[in-house]
């Protein structure tokens, strides 16, 4: 993941509320700079007008698809006709795909068979073969904050937070064996990075916690240990007891 990284925003009207559009794109911004920004629908649509109000605001292009035929959902197929146009024209890097539709997984497979680094945003009701197509796959009410009285970012709601289940401690624990070296120490961001390829929806966040490191020291399974480089940064190493 680098700030040069230059990333094809492509929304799912139909299927993502506006409320979420600030802190996703936020979000979207630790990934890379987000180069092209669309949404898709049929804007003559009543349900679609709370997005007209955030699209100006955040620079997003909307584009028109008329819903042909009753049932049909006509705004996947332009989605996934752009997708190819973008991959093709080679003016980015990655994709950030951003709907709760599995319609999008052959789209997402695709992109990372082209060598495209492909971002999944979605609710939590995301079907799982969306989920495991995308590199990351990030839940939008991870990113949903409350506001409090003087119009500030609160924390994020208790709502939102998993369980840290014995699966869960499983993967963590495999994840720094499979990573570490002879003495059991295995470098954190290696083990962030293992833990998205074996489940791309993993995020700290998902749990309450900020950053990975918090999350293993709330585990007494781990050992967390702070190393120096070359006096001036410090990386974390976790090591299983």
């Amino acid at each position: 993941m680098t700030k040069d990284t230059k990333l094809a925003v492509l929304i799912d009207a139909d299927n993502i509320p506006p409320k979420y559009i600030k802190e996703m794109m936020e979000e979207i911004t630790k990934y890379g700079t987000p180069t092209l920004k669309r949404i898709y629908g049929d804007w003559t649509k009543p349900h679609l007008t709370n997005w007209k109000n955030v699209l100006l605001e955040n620079a997003i292009n909307p584009i028109q698809q008329y819903s042909y035929t009753t049932g049909k959902n006509a705004t996947d197929s332009a989605m996934i006709i752009d997708a190819m146009d973008i991959l093709y024209s080679e003016k980015v890097n990655g994709f950030c795909l951003v709907s709760s539709d599995s319609d999008f997984t052959k789209l997402a497979t695709r992109l990372r068979e082209a060598g495209m680094l492909v971002y999944g945003i979605g609710e939590r009701k995301t079907p799982n073969p969306f989920i495991v197509a995308c590199d990351k796959f990030i839940y939008l009410e991870i990113l949903e904050t409350e506001t409090d009285s003087q119009g500030g970012k609160g924390k994020p709601k208790k709502a939102s937070v998993d369980k840290i289940t014995p699966k869960v401690i499983r993967l963590l624990r495999n994840s720094v064996a499979d990573a570490a070296d002879e003495d059991g120490w295995a470098y954190l961001g290696d083990v962030g990075s293992l833990i998205l390829k074996k489940q791309p929806n993993f995020d700290s966040r998902n749990f309450g916690f900020e950053k990975l490191t918090p999350l293993f020291k709330s585990i007494d399974q781990f050992e967390i240990e702070q190393r120096d480089q070359s006096g001036r940064f410090k990386l974390i190493y976790v090591r299983n007891k």
